[in-house]
């Protein structure tokens, strides 16, 4: 339970509200109506992020062979499901993949996989060779496999995908963790096929595949959205936030939710997260302000208040100065770029072995 004793009375209509955002939705209580169960902020910032699956497919291997790939930050990951692999990840000591570990990179941008043993003599990267439909095979092309694995890429839909990836460890490494490898090959059975809606149950397998990946981390992690959660005093305050972004929040009442002195709490805050409490606070404001704008159903008006502004033109003044667009250019240039422009049963990218 949240102490709100001391705390402003949050903003709120006379009329039950929702936030959707991706399956997470954001219920606003009525004024006189019973509260609501507490948001879950992980699963909020999962839902909000919109991963699309761009492609995944299985990938074998035999001998010695390497794999380069210089991505443009979108997600990567990868289950190894027989035999061993290494991971060098640009900014990390390389890792060694064995049988059953998963490893998720939020934001790729130059790693490599390759054997356990010397690389190819040629020094270049081997070539993938596609031997059925989706599956790829590397080095060696005769015999029997001595690595399986199942990898994929995914993007995120968001326009403040920078923003919260940023709260998200750099790299995540599972072992023991069955659950995520058959996510991956239900994602890949999915993605084979065209049948009616594959992009919502893709949408939701990727998710689901993140929240599971994220839970799975150990108690100890860099400074982000994990870590405030592993910190029961700021967990609290993020629940809060999470919870009632409408309400007039400021440093000492996010304190008060953590039991905390202003000073001690604004420190062990900044440490954990990674920004300053009110910082936080305004990034996730402006990520629903965002969401609702592009969902086109209340007002200006409406939408200042369901993220804690006054008025229409404090709100606006905010937006503003944060995204570099007025409300109303923003949503007009969403809803520009949401006209449809493919078959909803779109073909995920093909690409070869390692996108």
């Amino acid at each position: 339970m949240i102490n709100m004793v001391g705390m402003k009375a949050p903003v709120v209509g006379t009329a039950q509200m929702a936030l959707t955002l991706g399956s997470a939705t954001l219920v606003r209580p009525h004024l006189f109506g019973e509260r609501p169960k507490l948001i879950d902020p992980l699963a909020q910032v999962v839902g909000v992020l919109q991963p699309d699956l761009s492609f995944a497919k299985f990938v074998e291997a035999a001998g010695t062979w390497r794999v380069r790939r210089v991505a443009d930050g979108r997600a990567f990951f990868f289950a190894a499901l027989e035999g061993a692999v290494r991971l060098d990840i640009v900014g990390h000591a390389p890792l060694p993949i064995e049988s059953g570990d998963f490893v998720l990179i939020p934001a790729a941008y130059d790693f490599t996989s390759s054997s356990l043993s010397d690389m190819p003599s040629s020094g270049r990267d081997s070539l993938p060779v596609e031997i059925r439909p989706n599956v790829f095979r590397l080095g060696d092309q005769r015999g029997e496999p001595s690595v399986r694995m199942l990898v994929g890429s995914c993007v995120f839909g968001s326009p403040d995908a920078g923003l919260l990836v940023s709260l998200l460890p750099s790299m995540i490494h599972a072992r023991g963790e069955p659950r995520l490898t058959t996510l991956i090959q239900l994602a890949v059975e999915e993605s084979r096929g065209g049948r009616a809606g594959r992009d919502v149950v893709l949408a939701r397998l990727m998710e689901v595949l993140f929240i599971e990946a994220l839970r799975s981390t150990g108690p100890h992690h860099p400074s982000g959205i994990l870590r405030g959660l592993s910190d029961e005093k700021v967990a609290a305050a993020i629940r809060a936030i999470h919870d009632q972004p409408s309400a007039s929040w400021d440093v000492p009442g996010l304190a008060k939710t953590a039991a905390m002195s202003r000073s001690a709490f604004f420190e062990r805050f900044r440490r954990a997260v990674g920004m300053a409490p009110m910082e936080y606070l305004l990034h996730w404001r402006m990520v629903l302000a965002k969401r609702l704008l592009e969902q086109g159903k209340l007002a200006i008006a409406e939408i200042a208040r369901e993220v804690g502004y006054s008025s229409a033109s404090t709100f606006s003044v905010a937006f503003s100065r944060h995204v570099g667009a007025t409300p109303t250019m923003y949503a007009r240039r969403k809803l520009i770029e949401s006209e449809p422009a493919s078959d909803p049963l779109r073909q995920h990218e093909p690409v070869s072995a390692f996108g």
